[in-house]
């Protein structure tokens, strides 16, 4: 979805205060009138309500009865009730009298409550396949994670928080609240990782509020436009291609070190060193920039994900200390994201930037690789691993794939000091905890499932943790199927595949099994997930459609990663066996016209001979071929096309006999 972004902020002199308290309300409001005049009146009503947020607002504004201030606000105390009682007189905030009016009395108040009041910058840090029992701080005795251990430290943890067992979901639910099926969103490959852009991004909605917003590392909803970072309300970005480095949309010849990723204007940009150090550095770099507003930063790291690629000196530690392979080079990944934490640490203390950031450190599904899998784990070692005592992994609806480490730290708006919160929550909850956190407004989008988290954060002593039932299921087909490893979750229970039940309170383990033993407490929470699943439906039938002949991107570059289809070639390593497999990519033509199609076993600029005989290429109802010449690499076909969603295959078919679909095809309007 597409949102305005806010105005610049414009900096607003602080008045001059009697007694440390707040400016009369006898002051003469026209001796300043040219200093609140350049506010733009929306803004000025964003900006009011998430001051008075911050101060204990629960009130609305422009009622005629203010009352709603918290007893510990500030402006609750007999010396600052002149500001409630200017509240009351003012109606309405649609006019721009009004607006002034308000604005100056808070920008009046104490030169310390305001500077307590400025909003905060947000930094989401999330890891790819590190669970929740690869931090040393929850038990690992092995993993030395001594960064990630100090944020625990000083963070209040959500302690039963969940995602979705995979990545493309858990960050389509992450960046819209909602859960990831409703977005389009259920597995990680074949045109079902696209997110539909008919959602609001939490990067929209920041930068509607007048946050500047970058994006750097894993973005995986999708290559093209208008479903990339910089389409879905990111200003700022740098990434890889598709669900990591070496995926088929990826920069070809990626490994990790010295690559080539894509910014915001979808230019191929060389990098020097480890892919970690990369976004670490380039989200610094923006974190840095001088800047009135303030920032929003999603920095998604690939790694511990596979193929997993570091260097000898992360992972010699752990080859020293008998931990086999895998495990060894995944735990060495894991420790340079923790060095690369500690280095995002000092930079926002020598920047100022520690005590008025919230910084959120959480992980996209369980563990990969730290717990030992048979025969994916090399012989001679007796470390097996460590999973806190949960039963599965990346992938699995046991808790063990998809519970992990949550740690949020404010320490200006008292989030902070090593506190656990052991209530159910989930990625869904991020977005409107966030925008209830820095007061700000939420656009207007789709109906989102999550909840805002504020109180349990800060620990109101009058608010309970929330009664409620979440669900979290791995789908990874064109077509979801009811029941598919799915999870049904309460405090206490979990309903596994709508048959196994465990009391995760007496069984963390999820090793008893008591259905038979509680058929009523099966049978309720069968009917809230049919009530769930009948929600979800309406999206199965739908695809989220990548746009040709856009303006937004010429030309645009389909790769077999999103074809409709099974077995596809994901990874370039499938790519470079040439397998004979096809599928079909869902479209939107933008405007009816004249397109190239330019289609190639290898992406540009990799020369790489198709072998000879025929292209073809059909969309919708257009069908049109090309002989492939000996020492080809490429086939351009041109067709005219009429506007409107369609389906695009195509066929490289060798005179020899074998024939496959192209794995890169560029697309685009000519005339």
């Amino acid at each position: 979805m597409t949102v305005p972004a806010g105005e610049p902020a414009r900096t607003v002199r602080a008045l001059p205060v009697v007694g440390g308290g707040l400016r009369s309300p006898d002051a003469d409001f026209e001796a300043v009138t040219d200093a609140i005049a350049p506010i733009d009146p929306l803004r000025a009503a964003r900006d009011t309500r998430r001051r008075l947020q911050v101060f204990g607002w629960s009130g609305s504004l422009g009622s005629t009865n203010p009352a709603g201030f918290r007893a510990d606000s500030p402006f609750s105390q007999p010396e600052n009730k002149a500001l409630t009682g200017h509240l009351r007189f003012i109606p309405s905030l649609s006019r721009k009298a009004d607006m002034q009016r308000l604005a100056l009395l808070i920008v009046s108040f104490t030169t310390g409550s305001l500077a307590c009041a400025e909003p905060p910058n947000v930094i989401l840090v999330i890891t790819d396949d590190q669970g929740y029992g690869d931090v040393s701080a929850h038990g690992n005795e092995m993993l030395e994670t001594p960064h990630l251990d100090r944020l625990h430290g000083q963070s209040v943890r959500l302690t039963d928080f969940h995602v979705d067992p995979t990545c493309s979901p858990t960050r389509s639910a992450l960046m819209t609240g909602r859960y990831s099926t409703r977005t389009g969103v259920w597995h990680t490959i074949m045109g079902r990782s696209l997110m539909n852009t008919d959602e609001l991004t939490l990067a929209e909605v920041f930068a509607a509020n007048g946050y500047e917003t970058g994006m750097f590392g894993k973005w995986h909803l999708g290559d093209n436009f208008p479903l990339r970072p910089q389409d879905q309300g990111f200003a700022v970005s740098l990434h890889h291609g598709g669900g990591g480095v070496t995926q088929t949309p990826d920069w070809w010849g990626n490994d990790y070190f010295d690559d080539t990723y894509f910014d915001q204007t979808g230019a191929a940009r060389p990098q020097s060193g480890y892919c970690t150090d990369v976004w670490f550095d380039a989200a610094m770099d923006f974190m840095a920039r001088p800047r009135n507003e303030p920032f929003f930063c999603y920095l998604a790291t690939n790694a511990p994900h596979g193929p997993f690629l570091v260097s000898e000196e992360d992972k010699q530690p752990y080859l020293d200390a008998g931990v086999a392979e895998p495990m060894a080079s995944f735990y060495g990944m894991i420790a340079n994201i923790d060095e690369n934490m500690g280095r995002l640490s000092e930079f926002l203390d020598s920047k100022d930037l520690a005590d008025n950031t919230i910084l959120m450190f959480m992980t996209d599904n369980g563990t990969a690789a730290g717990v030992a899998r048979g025969r994916n784990q090399s012989d001679g070692s007796t470390w097996r691993g460590f999973n806190a005592g949960m039963r599965g992994q990346k992938g699995s609806e046991y808790d063990g794939g998809h519970r992990v480490p949550c740690f949020i730290r404010w320490p200006a708006g008292g989030i902070d000091g090593g506190r656990d919160v052991a209530a159910l929550a989930a990625h869904i909850d991020v977005l409107p905890t966030l925008v209830d956190l820095c007061g700000i407004d939420d656009p207007g989008g789709p109906p989102i499932d999550g909840m805002s988290l504020r109180s349990l954060l800060r620990a109101e002593s009058d608010v309970a943790a929330p009664q409620r039932t979440l669900f979290v299921h791995s789908q990874r087909l064109e077509v979801p199927e009811k029941w598919r490893k799915s999870a049904v979750m309460t405090d206490r229970w979990r309903l596994v595949n709508g048959r196994e039940l465990y009391d995760i309170e007496a069984d963390p383990g999820q090793e008893q099994d008591v259905a038979a033993e509680r058929p009523e407490t099966v049978d309720h929470l069968r009917g809230e997930y049919d009530e769930w699943w009948d929600g979800l439906t309406e999206v199965f039938d739908d695809y989220v459609r990548i746009v040709l002949g856009a303006e937004g991107q010429a030309p645009a570059k389909l790769t077999c990663h999103d074809w409709h289809t099974e077995n596809v070639p994901w990874n370039q390593n499938a790519v470079s066996r040439d397998p004979e497999s096809n599928g079909a990519w869902a479209v939107d033509v933008a405007e009816a016209g004249r397109f190239a199609f330019t289609l190639r076993m290898r992406p540009a600029p990799v020369e790489y001979e198709i072998p000879p005989g025929t292209a073809r290429v059909q969309i919708g109802d257009v069908d049109a071929e090309q002989p492939i010449s000996p020492g080809m690499s490429a086939v351009r076909i041109e067709a005219d096309v009429p506007a409107g969603p369609a389906m695009l295959q195509t066929w490289l078919e060798s005179s020899e006999g074998p024939s496959r679909g192209a794995y890169f095809v560029e697309v685009e309007r000519i005339e």
